[in-house]
């Protein structure tokens, strides 16, 4: 058993003055949780996959900045690679507050284990090349992540792994899609970006199920495992960019799979192998990130619904895209699933490209960037922003139209970011 491949879930055992000096007592010879994952996710946010000690007694979780780790001779090398003790050997395939954040994903997910990753695109394409092989094939809903699709299209199936797109809801295209020989995987997202479609997981799962050795990878980014877990709903795998709500702050960048311990751990041996290993410092941002997640959550999923309802209303919006509204297709898988639905609205504004542009421009409290999230509110017109390489019909074809706004509702004061909208919403 290699380090890399290694279950995941003990505390890394090293030498004192590896780990720096603890109150009182020797180092624990196992796992030692501050509080178990059956505590409500308040708890486990703060507290949750994080031994009861950290080193040097310190109550945050502590930047290990090393590319490699000291063995006390052959006899503790030995014992490592048999299996017997559970620890760090180098930088490339493992780190401890790295180790700590994924712990903390796990309690979070209800999961058996997870992996972080540089980022989510680095997630999903380690993934990908893990599980497939040429001639597998894999289905995927058509509005999921565009690079997700990109990488698809190109990269695999340059090396022979085929896929097939179907449209959201459609059950018996999927079905269909599902029963093709070879099909190895399904990956789809609840919600989706940037229309947020809300796929019907245990009814999806089932579809799997019936196809011997199809497994359910869903995207879970836009909601958080604060109002959504996918495994509980027959999920085998679910992702994470942990870059937007998880970190929260817009200052990380970070991917996450969690699931089975046997699928991580196959997948963790893949990450040792492309290096795909993230930054202890990103880590600590994530596991900091994280303790925060259940108080901004609730802000979040507040103010979102909040501002989709102003919007729904105003008569310079002519739709309005939000699984918490009665008039989204999806609103009562949505209701069924999910606890709260997350700070991301969607409309379109009356008007062409460029009075959508003039609407955003604007603006004064949302920021122009990419990305979602975090505490500050982010606007972009998806046609320019993510889109701009495609001609008006192109983007049309992928469902994304000139006058789409998406809104990540951030902190800020919601009637402060009301009357900010409805300003900027005369120049449309």
């Amino acid at each position: 058993m290699t380090a890399a491949s290694a279950p995941f879930g003990t505390e890394l055992r090293v030498s004192p003055e590896l780990s720096g000096p603890l109150p009182s007592g020797p180092l624990p010879s196992g796992p030692v949780p501050a509080v178990s994952n059956s505590h409500r996710l308040d708890t486990l946010v703060v507290r949750g996959g994080e031994p009861e000690r950290h080193g040097y007694a310190a109550v945050a979780t502590p930047i290990v900045c090393t590319a490699t780790y000291r063995f006390d001779g052959s006899e503790e090398i030995a014992d490592h690679f048999e299996g017997r003790i559970e620890r760090e050997e180098y930088g490339r395939y493992g780190n401890p507050t790295v180790r700590v954040a994924e712990q903390k994903l796990s309690a979070l997910e209800g999961a058996e284990d997870s992996v972080l990753f540089p980022s989510g695109m680095s997630a999903v394409a380690t993934l990908l090349l893990a599980m497939l092989k040429p001639g597998d094939h894999v289905v995927m809903t058509s509005d999921g992540y565009r690079r997700t699709r990109q990488f698809l299209r190109t990269t695999l199936q340059k090396f022979g792994v085929l896929h097939t797109f179907v449209e959201p809801g459609d059950h018996a295209a999927l079905a269909l899609a599902l029963a093709r020989p070879g099909t190895r995987l399904m990956l789809t997202e609840a919600p989706t970006n940037p229309l947020l479609r809300m796929a019907d997981l245990p009814l999806i799962a089932e579809l799997c199920r019936r196809q011997r050795g199809v497994k359910l990878l869903v995207d879970s980014t836009l909601i958080s495992p604060y109002n959504l877990r996918p495994l509980e709903h027959g999920a085998d795998l679910v992702l994470h960019s942990c870059t937007k709500y998880l970190g929260g702050h817009n200052d990380l960048l970070a991917g996450s799979v969690s699931g089975s311990r046997e699928l991580i751990g196959a997948l963790r041996e893949q990450r040792g192998v492309f290096g795909s290993m993230p930054d202890a410092h990103s880590a600590y941002l994530l596991i900091r990130g994280i303790k925060t997640l259940a108080v901004r959550m609730r802000q979040h999923n507040s103010s979102g619904l909040s501002v989709a309802r102003f919007l729904e209303q105003h008569p310079r919006i002519e739709r309005v895209y939000y699984p918490g509204l009665a008039s989204h297709v999806d609103h009562a898988v949505a209701q069924r699933l999910a606890s709260g639905f997350g700070g991301m609205v969607s409309f379109l504004v009356r008007g062409d490209l460029a009075a959508t542009s003039r609407f955003v421009d604007h603006c004064c409290i949302p920021i122009t960037a990419p990305s979602m999230g975090g505490v500050e509110t982010l606007i972009e017109q998806p046609a320019l922003m993510s889109f701009y390489e495609l001609t008006p019909e192109q983007r049309r074809a992928v469902g994304i139209a000139e006058n789409l706004v998406r809104l990540s509702v951030g902190l800020e004061d919601l009637d402060d970011l009301r009357a900010d909208l409805e300003q900027a919403l005369t120049f449309v």
